[in-house]
C-alpha cells in the first residue's frame, strides 16, 4: 500500500527537532507519523523489525543469536500476525489506521536508507528464513549488542561502556525553547542513517503486523517471567525461605516513577502529572517526543518508535495520562513432558493423555557463521522456550526427572489481542472517563494508569490482562501434566484513589498488589510522597526537583552494620584517624549523622537538582573501585577496625546519603557496598547457588548470583538470619578492603551512562557521569558488586500541566533524532543530565515547517 487516501499531512519541527504533525484525517496523520519516524529513526526501526522477527543475527552476528533463538521459539512474529488478523476482524478502523502508519514507514525508509536505498522486498517471515539482510561480517568485538548478563535484561543485552559523546552538563536557561547556539528546528534527518552502510544491508519492508510484533518484542520480558526460573533455582539450592530474601526489583525489571497532584494541591488549581519511565537507555532512544494533530484531536506525547499513536504518556489539551509498570505477573512457565513419535512431538496433558504438539524447524542466519537451525515446539500451554524432548542442550536431567522442557504461556498468544484497540480512543480522549474506557481495552504490559482532566477529574487504576490461576503458577514452574494449573478467566483490574490530593506510583505494592509477586522496594514512592508533602501548592516548574532527588534510603542497613563495628584499639586510635582525603564532610570532628532518613528543609536548594557530574574519568577507570585484599569468601578479619577503616566508617556515617555525581562520599559508599556484595556472594553458604542452571543465555540476567545479591542487599543485611553468614564480619572485611584502596574520585567518575546500541559507534565517546542510584528517585541503576555503569535510567521525563498545555515540559536522554551527526541527535542530553526540561511548544507559529507529506 502506498499513501493513497492518506495525503495532506505536514511536518513541523520545534527548536529541539521534535516532530509536530498535522493532517486532514486520522489515517493521514498515521501515515505522517510512520513517515517521520522512518526519516528520524530508520536504523532503529530496522533493528526493531529484525529483533521482532528473530533475524537480527543476520547482520549483528553471533552475539545477537540468543535473542533470535528466543524470539523464534516464543513465536513472537507469529503471535503478532495472529493479533493482526484478530484486529482486522474485530476493529477494522484501527487496523486501517495501523496500515496507514506502516505505509508511511515504508515510504520513509525508502528515503532514509540513502539515495540508492529502495526497500528490500522481503516479507519478513522467520518461519521460511526469508529476510532482507545481506551477508554482513560478524559484528566487531565489543559490540554493544552483545552485553553481559550483569546489566543486560534479555530484551536488551547489557550496554557496553563505549558510546555517546557528551559535552559538559551545564544548566542553561532555555526558556525560549531553543538550544544554546541554535535558532531553528533544523533537520534531524539531514543524512541517510550511516549504520546501513556499516552493516551492509538495506531497509526491509514493514508488514501491517510489524508494529504489533515490535510492541510484543519490546515488552515480552516486562512481566519478568524468568524470575520464576530464579525462584525455582534458589529454592532447590537454598530452600523456600531464600525466595523472600532475594525478592527485589531485580536486574531485568523495567520500572518508572509517576505522580499525580490534584488541582487543590497546585498553584493553578489544575492537576499536574509527572514522572519518568526507567528503562534501558538506548541510542536511538526508546521513546519519541511527538505531536499528532488532525480535526479529531491534537495530542502531544511520548510514543514508542515503530508503533502508531501515543500509548504511554500523552496530553490532549483537556486530559493527560501517564503509566508506570504495575509489576503484575501475567505469564506462566510450564514444565512439559515431551516425547518424539513417528509423526512429530507429543506433550503429556493434565488429563493424563498425550497430545500432538505443533512442531517445525526454522533457520536463523548468522553473519560470519553457519546458519543455525532452531526447533519450534508448541504445546497446548504455549511455545517451548527452554529445552525440548531431549532436554537442555547442555543440561543433565536431575535423577528421576524427565528431560527439561519449559513452555511459556502469555496472554496475546492465548487471546490474539495486544490491546491496540486502546490506542485510537486514547488519542480521542477528552476527559478521564474517556481514558478509563480506552484502557479497558489495554492488554499488555500491565500498567498503573494515572490521568487528570481540566474539569478536575482524576483516574488511578491498573490496566491490562492478568489471568486467574493457581498461586503456584505465579511463583514458579508448574507441571503441565498435573491438573489445577489452567487459566480460568481474567482478573478485574484494581482501582485506587488519591491520598491528600496525591497519587504516587513507583512500582511498589499499590493497587496492583493482588496481581503481582515481587515489587520494587517502597523507597522511591515513599520519598516522592514525603517530598510532595512538604509543600501545600506545587507548580509545573517545581517537578524537576523531584525527578532529580538522589537520597538513598536503602543505604540504611549497611550503614547500621558499619556503625556497630568496634572502634580501633586505643593505641591505634592515636594514629591517622582523621578525615579521609576527599571526604565531602567539611568538619571531620562533627558528630555522625543520625541513621534515620535525613529530612531536608523545604528550600529550593534542597529540593533542586544536584550539581553536575564530576570530571570524566580516564578510559581505564574501574567500574567498581577497590580490589579485594584477599579472597572475597575467605576468612574475615576479626577484632577492632584498623584506624583507616574506622576513619572511613566515620566518614560514611556523616555522609548525607545523597548519590550525587560530584560526591566523593557516595563513591566510597558504592565501593564498600560492592565489596560487601562480592564477599556475600562468595560465602560458602551460597556456593550451591553460584552456578546458574544452563538455561538459554537470554535468561541469565535473572539467574546470576552477584546481581541478585546486589539488588537484594538491603533484605540480605537486615534479615533476622542469613544461613549462618557472619554479616558484621563480611561488612568489616569489605570496609578494610576499601580503606586499603579507597576510590580517588567521585561517584560520577565510575557511575557513567552505558547506552545500548545495536552497533558500536565508529569513534568511542566518553560517557557522562551520573547522579542517582537504583533506589533513588533519580533511578540510574548500577549493578552493585559487578559494575557502577548505568545501563538503565530515566528514558524520558515529563510534566503534564492541565492548566496550560504549553506549560508542560519533557526531555529524553539523547535527542529527537536517531541519525548520528544530526544537530538533534544528542542536544537534549545536557538538559537531561542537569535536571532541566524542554518546553512543550504547541503554537504552530513558533514551529518551523519542514515539508508536506
Amino acid at each position: 500500500m502506498g499513501n493513497e487516501g492518506v495525503v495532506g499531512g505536514e511536518i513541523f519541527r520545534d527548536p529541539w527537532g521534535v516532530p509536530h504533525l498535522r493532517a486532514e484525517s486520522v489515517n493521514g496523520l498515521a501515515y505522517a507519523q510512520g513517515r517521520v519516524t522512518a526519516l528520524d529513526r530508520a536504523w532503529q526501526l530496522e533493528v526493531e523489525r529484525h529483533r521482532a522477527q528473530g533475524t537480527s543475527a543476520s547482520f549483528l552476528g553471533p552475539e545477537a543469536l540468543p535473542w533470535d533463538r528466543f524470539a523464534r521459539r516464543a513465536r513472537l512474529a507469529d503471535t503478532a500476525r495472529r493479533c493482526w488478523a484478530e484486529l482486522r476482524r474485530t476493529d477494522p478502523e484501527t487496523a486501517e489506521w495501523v496500515r496507514a502508519y506502516v505505509s508511511g514507514v515504508n515510504d520513509g525508509l525508502a528515503s532514509a536508507g540513502g539515495p540508492d536505498s529502495g526497500l528490500s522486498a522481503d516479507g519478513g517471515d522467520p518461519a521460511s528464513g526469508a529476510d532482507s539482510a545481506s551477508a554482513a561480517p560478524a559484528a566487531p568485538a565489543g559490540n554493544a549488542g552483545s552485553g553481559s548478563s550483569a546489566v543486560g535484561s534479555g530484551s536488551r543485552a547489557g550496554a557496553s561502556a563505549d558510546g555517546l559523546a557528551v559535552g559538559a552538563a551545564g544548566s542553561t536557561d532555555h526558556s525560549d525553547g531553543a538550544p544554546a547556539g541554535q535558532t531553528d528546528g533544523g533537520d534531524p534527518a539531514s543524512g541517510a542513517a550511516p549504520e546501513f552502510a556499516r552493516a551492509g544491508l538495506r531497509p526491509g519492508r514493514w508488514e501491517p503486523w510489524t508494529p504489533l510484533a515490535v510492541w510484543l518484542s519490546t515488552h515480552i520480558l516486562f512481566a519478568g517471567f524468568p524470575a520464576k526460573l530464579w525462584r525455582t533455582h534458589i529454592t532447590a539450592r537454598l530452600g523456600a525461605d531464600a525466595v523472600g530474601l532475594f525478592a527485589s526489583d531485580g536486574p531485568g525489571t523495567a520500572g518508572s516513577n509517576g505522580w499525580l497532584v490534584a488541582g487543590d494541591r497546585t498553584v493553578t488549581g489544575h492537576a499536574l502529572i509527572a514522572g519518568d519511565p526507567h528503562r534501558f537507555i538506548e541510542d536511538p532512544g526508546v521513546y519519541q517526543q511527538i505531536r499528532l494533530s488532525c480535526p479529531e484531536f491534537d495530542v502531544v506525547g511520548i510514543a514508542v518508535p515503530g508503533v502508531p499513536g501515543i500509548a504511554h504518556f500523552g496530553h490532549t489539551g483537556t486530559v493527560a495520562w501517564a503509566i508506570t509498570n504495575a509489576m503484575a505477573d501475567y505469564q506462566d512457565l510450564y514444565r512439559e513432558r515431551l516425547r518424539r513419535t513417528g509423526a512429530g512431538v507429543e506433550a503429556l496433558g493434565p488429563d493424563g493423555t498425550w497430545h500432538r504438539a505443533v512442531r517445525h524447524t526454522e533457520t536463523v542466519e548468522v553473519a560470519g557463521e553457519e546458519p543455525v537451525e532452531v526447533e519450534i515446539v508448541e504445546t497446548d500451554r504455549g511455545p517451548v522456550v527452554i529445552g525440548g524432548p531431549e532436554g537442555l542442550d547442555d543440561g543433565v536431567p536431575e535423577p528421576g526427572e524427565p528431560p527439561l522442557a519449559v513452555a511459556l504461556r502469555y496472554p496475546p498468544r492465548v487471546t490474539g489481542d495486544l490491546g491496540f484497540g486502546a490506542l485510537l480512543p486514547l488519542l480521542r480522549a477528552r476527559r478521564t472517563a474517556d481514558v478509563d474506557r480506552a484502557v479497558d481495552r489495554w492488554a499488555e504490559p500491565v500498567n498503573v494508569v494515572m490521568a487528570a482532566d481540566t474539569e478536575g477529574g482524576t483516574l488511578h487504576r491498573v490496566a491490562g490482562r492478568v489471568p486467574v490461576r493457581s498461586e503456584a503458577n505465579r511463583t514458579r514452574l508448574v507441571p503441565a501434566w498435573e491438573p489445577g494449573h489452567e487459566w480460568r478467566g481474567w482478573h478485574e483490574p484494581p482501582r485506587a484513589g488519591l491520598t491528600d490530593g496525591v497519587a504516587v506510583m513507583a512500582n511498589q505494592r499499590g493497587p496492583a498488589a493482588p496481581l503481582g509477586v515481587e515489587f520494587a522496594p517502597s523507597h522511591r514512592a515513599d520519598r516522592i510522597t514525603a517530598l510532595l508533602g512538604r509543600r501545600t501548592r506545587w507548580s509545573a516548574a517545581d517537578m524537576s526537583a523531584l525527578h532529580m532527588d538522589t537520597h538513598l534510603a536503602s543505604a540504611a542497613p549497611l550503614l547500621e552494620l558499619l556503625a556497630a563495628l568496634d572502634d580501633p584499639a586505643p593505641a591505634a586510635a592515636d594514629g591517622p584517624g582523621g578525615p579521609v582525603a576527599g571526604s565531602d564532610a567539611p568538619d571531620a570532628s562533627a558528630p555522625a549523622a543520625a541513621l534515620g532518613d535525613p529530612v531536608p528543609s523545604d528550600s529550593p536548594a534542597d529540593l533542586g537538582a544536584p550539581a553536575g557530574p564530576g570530571a570524566p574519568a580516564g578510559p581505564d577507570a574501574p567500574a567498581s573501585p577497590g580490589a579485594p585484599a584477599g579472597p572475597p569468601g575467605g576468612p574475615a578479619p576479626s577484632g577492632p577496625l584498623s584506624a583507616p577503616a574506622a576513619a572511613l566508617r566515620d566518614r560514611l556515617l556523616r555522609w548525607d546519603r545523597r548519590m550525587d555525581a560530584d560526591s566523593a562520599d557516595a563513591a566510597v559508599f558504592a565501593a564498600v557496598r560492592s565489596a560487601v556484595v562480592r564477599r556475600l556472594a562468595a560465602q560458602p553458604a551460597f556456593a550451591t547457588a553460584a552456578a546458574p542452571p544452563p538455561y538459554p543465555e537470554v535468561f541469565r540476567p535473572w539467574l546470576a548470583l552477584v546481581p541478585r545479591v546486589g539488588h537484594a542487599l538491603e533484605h540480605l543485611l537486615s534479615a533476622e538470619e542469613l544461613f549462618g553468614v557472619d554479616r558484621p564480619a563480611v561488612v568489616r572485611a569489605a570496609l578494610e578492603e576499601v580503606a586499603a584502596r579507597p576510590p580517588a574520585g567521585t561517584w560520577g567518575d565510575t557511575h557513567r551512562l552505558a547506552p545500548w546500541r545495536a552497533l558500536p559507534p565508529t569513534t568511542p565517546y566518553d560517557e557522562p557521569g551520573l547522579s542517582g542510584d537504583h533506589d533513588c528517585v533519580l533511578c540510574t541503576s548500577p549493578v552493585p558488586g559487578l559494575t557502577d555503569l548505568a545501563a538503565r535510567g530515566p528514558a524520558a521525563r515529563y510534566v503534564w500541566d492541565l492548566a496550560d498545555r504549553e506549560n508542560s515540559r519533557w526531555v529524553v536522554p539523547l535527542g529527537a533524532s536517531g541519525v548520528p551527526g544530526s544537530p538533534h541527535h544528542r542536544d537534549q542530553q545536557p538538559l537531561w543530565l542537569a535536571g532541566d526540561l524542554a518546553p512543550v511548544i504547541t503554537d504552530w507559529a513558533r514551529l518551523k515547517k519542514e515539508t508536506d507529506v
